[in-house]
């Protein structure tokens, strides 16, 4: 980050950002894994449209034990279970907007929590950093479209869906945003915009991709590369919840269109998730994710974890390798 810069003119912020201690310290920013198929591991039924989202009401002290096995696990950073969480999907299930508020709000103060009481037991020199999730358009139509991105709505519609939940976010003092998922690159022009708007937040930009080459909207991933790299406020750019066998060339395109940006890159197990059963299908890939992180740093990806079925055991494997 020390050598990012904006193109327009505009001086640079004077705050560092939150993973270069981590970063110069041992080269990498190890991510969490997967937060709601680890609920799921554990018993949690998570049928309702807000996903593990559904639990920051019912059940809070399961997401902050999920929270507290990332950390034990090794992880830098964890994402708060803000994924699937917002205002319109919250009032649709029957709360109201200021509860809807709260409990948004509290994904961020859960994960705060989780990690506070972690260093009680075990103080670290570098103190793990809280992300909160900003999914897609997508999970919040719970219909699978964040794997494919065609929502046929307007920029408007997207900034009227993402505002409110980014504000209420942000006023929870993350150390930085988690924009993940997101499946098009009208979304991540919308996202952008917002972040610009929050000029002292930090964010990291990661897209679901279906090929080596393409986000799932179609839109080559050198093209939102190139739109993210010049914003300060951008500390990585990357691909999350696609298969692995996808990440190495997604990295190589990374790079590629970029000069200002680290890469993030925490693939899902690679199973097929089916929107309509709610279920994963098929078999996850052999993946020895030691060896496998080390050769995506090694291309240079220095944000490295989970998403879907990596648990805190894979996690646990990719510490180990560095």
């Amino acid at each position: 980050m020390a050598g990012k810069h904006k193109s327009d003119g505009v001086t640079p912020m004077s705050t560092s950002s939150p993973i270069d201690p981590f970063l110069a310290d041992q080269g990498v920013l190890l991510l969490d894994g997967g937060l709601a198929t680890e609920l799921e591991n554990k018993g949690y039924v998570l049928d309702s449209p807000l996903w593990s989202a559904h639990l920051l009401s019912t059940r809070p002290e399961a997401i902050r034990e999920v929270h507290r096995a990332y950390l034990e696990a090794g992880a830098n950073c964890i994402i708060a279970a803000s994924y699937q969480a917002s205002i319109p999907g919250f009032i649709a299930g029957g709360w109201t907007e200021d509860e809807a508020t709260s409990l948004l709000r509290s994904a961020v103060i859960l994960a705060q929590e989780a990690r506070e009481a972690y260093l009680d037991s075990r103080p670290l020199p570098l103190r793990p950093l809280v992300a909160a999730s900003i999914g897609p358009y997508g999970a919040y139509l719970a219909n699978g479209a964040e794997y494919r991105g065609d929502y046929g709505v307007s920029k408007q519609a997207l900034r009227e869906f993402h505002e409110p939940r980014w504000e209420i976010l942000t006023s929870a003092s993350p150390d930085l945003l988690a924009c993940e998922t997101i499946p098009s690159f009208q979304e991540a022009e919308v996202l952008l915009d917002l972040l610009s708007q929050t000029p002292h937040q930090f964010a990291w930009v990661s897209f679901s991709c279906h090929d080596g080459e393409h986000i799932s909207d179609g839109t080559p991933i050198r093209d939102c590369a190139a739109l993210l790299d010049d914003c300060e406020q951008v500390v990585a750019v990357g691909v999350n919840c696609t298969a692995p066998r996808y990440i190495s060339s997604l990295i190589e395109q990374l790079h590629a269109a970029m000069s200002n940006t680290e890469v993030v890159v925490y693939p899902n197990s690679g199973e097929v998730y089916n929107a309509g059963t709610k279920t994963w299908k098929g078999t996850s890939e052999p993946l020895s994710c030691g060896p496998i992180a080390r050769e995506w740093h090694a291309q240079g990806a220095r944000l490295i974890g989970g998403c879907c079925r990596m648990g805190p055991a894979h996690i646990e494997a990719i510490g180990a390798a560095f």
